[in-house]
């Protein structure tokens, strides 16, 4: 039998993340080979940090892979609560760090909840649909899941975490279609998320986050009356792109990119980095290899045994596609900076260990997606 489940192992799938690793590999060196904190030392440090946390992951990326994935099913209760409870804890005793409390310190160093938050609400929603799936249609069974998608995104709203709330709401999106919402609930639902909408814009987000929303509407709009400060991010990582031109200027070669004009470019700017460095063309492939993840997640979502699986993988599509849109939007000017990392390229412990994982749960669904009989 175990012959039979690594026939289905999806080789396209690994072989696109080994070579977006490869691409993070070569973008973070670069990126922090000169950078310097607002207390000028050395960023140099994070790059012996990016890639344990890149062996962590493939190791989560293995154990998930191997697991079957229906053994979470009947423990997504649990797994909820303990995401609810971690981040709950982070309100009260998280690290603030950039204006947002959303860390836990582990030692010397730190962890993220809210990007594990993601693949366990992933799991629970799920669960959730799947168990109700010949009544998904009902009223009561959409708002539950909203319910259980709202109140981890409240909590990272809270911190407040802008960005990350944003993607908690593209991974309900995804998955209520996939559940089977009607497109008459979505359209009632999205009215009644406007004064909701409203009501956070005044009580929930802090000055500064409103106004990156503000200097991204006006950047659009009149960029004479956007802040010069606030617009600094995107007109840097506007530049850094336009100068890389078809081919780059050449690995580390950036001007933009090693003289430290372009803000948290490890992270949240790394594709400005990959457009001065590798130019149009690297910055297109890269996208294509992203591109081949996420139809591989749909064609394992069209291929699944059962609507569990079929759920997981396109919650993980819609955490990976949210990611890619808000993070390469944001450093091409067409999205607010909200601090969203690259997928499989961004710098980040907790988001890379976690993407990965969800790389392996991916591999659990095709690999057992054949009812095998003896």
């Amino acid at each position: 039998m175990e012959q039979r489940l690594w026939r289905e192992f999806n080789s396209p799938l690994l072989g696109c993340v080994l070579a977006l690793l490869c691409i993070s590999l070569l973008s973070v060196y670069s990126a922090t080979l000169n950078a310097l904190t607002d207390y000028g030392r050395p960023l140099s440090i994070l790059f012996p940090r990016h890639i344990t946390n890149i062996v962590v992951g493939l190791v989560a990326l293995v154990v998930m892979t191997l697991l079957d994935y229906r053994l979470f099913a009947s423990l997504s209760h649990f797994l909820y609560i303990g995401a609810v409870a971690v981040l709950g804890i982070v309100l009260v005793a998280g690290r603030v760090t950039e204006g947002a409390q959303s860390w836990l310190a582990l030692g010397t160093r730190t962890i993220q909840p809210a990007e594990l938050g993601k693949l366990l609400v992933i799991i629970a929603l799920a669960a959730y649909w799947s168990q109700l799936e010949d009544q998904r249609e009902r009223w009561l069974v959409q708002l539950g899941g909203l319910a259980l998608a709202a109140i981890p995104m409240l909590l990272v709203l809270i911190q407040p975490d802008f960005g990350t709330a944003i993607v908690f709401g593209m991974i309900w999106m995804v998955m209520a279609l996939g559940a089977g919402i009607r497109w008459q609930q979505l359209l009632i639902l999205a009215l009644l998320a406007i004064p909701v909408g409203y009501v956070g814009w005044e009580k929930v987000l802090n000055s500064e986050q409103q106004s990156r929303i503000l200097t991204f509407y006006w950047m659009l709009t009149d960029p004479s009356r956007a802040d010069p400060d606030e617009s600094y991010n995107i007109q840097q990582s506007l530049n850094a792109i336009s100068a890389g031109g078809l081919f780059g200027a050449g690995w580390t070669n950036g001007v933009f990119s090693q003289n430290n004009y372009v803000p948290v470019q490890y992270s949240d700017f790394i594709f400005a980095v990959v457009g001065e460095e590798l130019g149009f063309a690297g910055g297109t492939v890269l996208l294509m290899f992203q591109a081949f993840v996420l139809w591989i997640a749909l064609s394992i979502a069209a291929r699944a045994r059962d609507a569990f699986g079929r759920l997981i993988a396109l919650g993980v599509f819609g955490m990976i596609l949210s990611h890619t849109l808000v993070n390469v939007g944001m450093a091409m000017g067409l999205m607010p900076v909200t601090g969203i990392p690259l997928p499989f390229i961004s710098y980040g412990g907790s988001f890379t260990i976690t993407t990965l994982a969800a790389v392996g749960l991916l591999e659990s669904i095709a690999m057992r997606w054949r009812k095998i009989s003896f």
